[in-house]
């Protein structure tokens, strides 16, 4: 508890009054704390794996809290989060996942230099192996803009 010392006629046997003001620099002290651990944390739960994604105007739509991402490097080579698979396995590997479901979404994300056949070949795979629900990942664009052409580089995707 807090002390005051000021002069009050509360009670005339003590010096010191009790002051009912809650201190916050503890409060304060936990929420950087969290700030700091929710910064370093944040970058890490993302996908590191570089794709040139194209850029769309569509409406954003709200992601799960734990999506399965199946990238397509420009090599063609599969990858489910970071681990590369081979196609064949594709769906033994998505089926081995725990938190996996074949009602769950899979978000497929293809390089720019990805031919649209080789795209293709990967959602028939998905789609022959249960996984019918699988939503396209692209950059943000902005609505109006004219996407950059074929040999152009990407703008980064936003934070």
């Amino acid at each position: 508890m807090g002390a005051s010392l000021a002069d009050t006629d509360v009670d005339d046997d003590s010096d010191f009054a009790e002051s009912h003001e809650i201190n916050v620099t503890p409060f304060i002290d936990v929420i950087l704390v969290l700030l700091i651990i929710f910064m370093v944390a944040a970058p890490l739960s993302t996908v590191d794996l570089p794709v040139d994604l194209p850029t769309s105007t569509a409406t954003p739509q709200k992601k799960p809290d734990k999506p399965t991402y199946v990238s397509i490097k420009p090599d063609l080579s599969v990858a489910i989060g970071e681990t590369f698979v081979k196609r064949v396995d594709l769906v033994r590997a998505l089926d081995a996942l725990p938190d996996m479901a074949r009602d769950k979404y899979v978000f497929l994300r293809a390089d720019r230099a990805v031919p649209y056949g080789e795209l293709m070949d990967v959602l028939e795979f998905l789609n022959k192996g249960g996984y019918s629900k699988v939503k396209l990942v692209t950059l943000e664009g902005a609505p109006g803009a004219v996407p950059p052409p074929q040999g152009a580089p990407a703008a980064p995707p936003k934070p």
